[in-house]
């Protein structure tokens, strides 16, 4: 057996094996703390302000030599340098140096903590991960005060396994990607960027592995188990050899479903269902393309938003959109308008604090209270619609009310585009997530106003079941094929399918290898998942018949319970698609209940 087994999150898939190195560490134990005196005040202020300028300098600088593998992930940097232009951020350390009288590191520190506890209060785990950008940043700004230039890093001679506290395309710009078999970090979320950088680059990644730097030091032989999210230090020949054929297994079945994802997602008996892709960054679209996605079935819109002293204006949302539709030409694109909680831009709007913000003022809801952030997203997506692809949707809708608000919002801005003689497309698709009960409850009305209907499952099973599963109490209990959860997307879709309007699923049922073909069944038009799950996908599709798909949601529908379903669901896929089980599958993220 190995010698201690870690365990993370796995963020991209695959296996390796090879000698550990590692990038950085924390270091955060030899932060220095000091008391100032009086005249030091002005000093360490001085300190302060110049270390966030030679950093803003250097990640320019890196910006622009960052290498042809990683030119597309550019925007992260970009999403880096405006965290070192909010003032805010250095203002609160500043203001922590003369109240505290304390060393500027210190109070850098201080300063993050602030943003660290107000960000884990948040209930949107993308928005909660977002802190590790800023943690990210201030480390390397903490770096500079201690007198220390751009961070230096021993040569690689070797292959290796690259691991870090926290990683950046900053820190790999140097590297020679080529001889980074995997990636492995202490930070990081689902959605971090070691998951997108590792993605791209093609190899096998693990975050927020706890005890990683204290059990690990360069050189020692390590397995990377990308599908499971596991760490082996010093594995055992067995082991070695287990791992070894596993690697050739996934990277055969990886070259089979990449060789046929551009063919289209049919079934058997050829009943067509488009694939698309959910991303939140335009640096994504490369991915999508590459892994053959059918166009953009959610595009969400709220990174644009974050990490600013100000909001983005309507010119340089507009040129965003219109990047991404001309990227995906002729594929479409679905625009989500912003949808964030007030407790996202608290000192941007100068909204009050809330008790329970995920009930709370937040998404459409936000938007109807801020009419002009509303119209502006709208105008700049409006005008991107000249790319002939666009279309756009609303968020968290709960009843008829407010789809007509949102509606006559659009109404009004296409007015004014008119008056202003700005060419748009009149006609852009609009069309609402069904992620709230009260909206399934009344989706044959709501189907009569709007052009398509999107499932967001994450959020409809939240809602639906009471569950948030992030609470490690009660994520057990988080049900996919709960048979209320079924029942309501079938609703939805008949609803839709009635009034003679589409309806995509997004969410991570539709990545799901054991949901899948029960959403086939229901004669779903689309799905939407995370590009590097869209191969696999395609590859159910491309083995199933409808029969087969309409007969297992039968059974589904007639189950009473979900374990029941949980059972009938996972005997009949395993006998369907015995190789997506073995590999696919890992890439999602099922519950116990399967």
């Amino acid at each position: 057996m190995a010698d201690i087994v870690l365990k993370g999150i796995p963020v991209s898939a695959g296996v390796s094996v090879g000698k550990a190195f590692f990038l950085n560490r924390s270091g955060r134990g030899l932060l220095s703390r000091q008391i100032i005196p009086d005249t030091r005040i002005s000093v360490e202020v001085e300190r302060l302000y110049n270390a966030f300028a030679l950093f803003r300098e250097e990640l320019g600088e890196i910006r622009d030599r960052i290498p042809p593998e990683l030119k597309e992930h550019a925007l992260i940097i970009d999403s880096h340098l405006m965290i070192l232009a909010d003032p805010k951020l250095s203002k609160a350390a500043e203001d922590y140096i003369h109240t505290l009288k304390i060393n500027a590191e210190w109070a850098l520190d201080k300063a993050v903590a602030d943003l660290e506890k107000a960000f884990g209060a948040l209930d949107d785990a993308y928005f909660r991960e977002r802190i590790q950008d800023v943690r990210m940043v201030v480390e390397r700004v903490q770096h500079r005060l201690a007198g220390a230039g751009a961070d230096m890093v021993a040569p690689m001679e070797n292959r290796v396994v690259l691991m870090a506290n926290d990683l950046s395309p900053a820190d790999t710009a140097g590297l020679d990607v080529g001889k980074i078999m995997s990636l492995v970090t202490v930070q990081g979320g689902k959605t971090s960027h070691t998951g997108i950088l590792a993605r791209a680059i093609g190899i096998p990644a693990v975050v927020g592995v706890d005890h990683l730097e204290e059990n690990i030091r360069d050189g020692v032989l390590v397995v990377v188990d990308g599908l499971k999210g596991r760490i082996l230090i010093n594995p055992a020949e067995e082991e070695l050899e287990r791992y070894s054929d596993l690697k050739y297994q996934f990277e055969g079945y990886q070259a089979g479903i990449l060789r046929q994802c551009r063919l289209p997602g049919e079934t058997i008996d050829g009943y067509r269902v488009k694939v698309k892709a959910n991303i939140e960054i335009l640096e994504e679209a490369a991915a999508v393309i590459d892994s053959g996605g059918e166009g953009i079935g959610l595009y969400r819109t709220e990174f644009s938003y974050m990490n600013r002293s100000e909001l983005p204006g309507e010119e340089e949302l507009f040129e965003e959109y219109l990047d991404l539709a001309e990227l995906m030409s002729p594929h479409r694109v679905t625009l989500r308008t912003l949808d964030a909680g007030a407790d996202k831009f608290i000192s941007l709007l100068g909204a009050p604090e809330e008790s329970n913000p995920a009930l709370g003022l937040r998404a459409i809801r936000l938007c109807m209270r801020h009419m002009d952030i509303f119209k502006t997203q709208l105008r700049a997506m409006l005008r991107a619609s000249v790319a002939g692809n666009l279309s756009l949707m609303f968020p968290m809708v709960s009843g008829l009310r407010e789809v007509r608000l949102a509606m006559n919002a659009l109404r009004q801005v296409k007015n004014d585009l008119r008056r202003e003689g700005l060419d748009f497309h009149p006609d852009t698709p609009t069309g609402i997530m069904m992620e709230l009960p009260s909206a399934v409850m009344t989706a044959e009305i709501l189907a009569k106003e709007v052009d398509f209907f999107s499932i967001g499952t994450n959020d409809l099973i939240q809602y639906s079941l009471g569950i948030d599963r992030s609470n490690r109490y009660v994520s057990h209990m988080y049900q996919p094929l709960h048979p209320a959860v079924v029942k309501s997307i079938k609703h939805i879709v008949d609803a839709a399918h009635q009034q003679g309007i589409a309806v995509t699923l997004c969410g991570e049922m539709a990545a799901d290898p054991f949901c899948v073909p029960i959403i086939m069944g229901m004669e779903i038009d689309g799905l939407s998942l995370s590009p590097q799950a869209i191969p696999g996908v395609k590859r159910i599709i491309r083995q199933a018949t409808m029969d087969d798909c309409k007969n297992l949601l039968k059974k589904v529908l007639e189950s009473a319970s979900v374990s029941h379903t949980n059972r009938l669901v996972r005997d009949t896929i395993f006998q369907k698609f015995p190789d997506e089980l073995t590999f696919y599958s890992s890439l999602v993220e099922t519950d116990d209940g399967h």
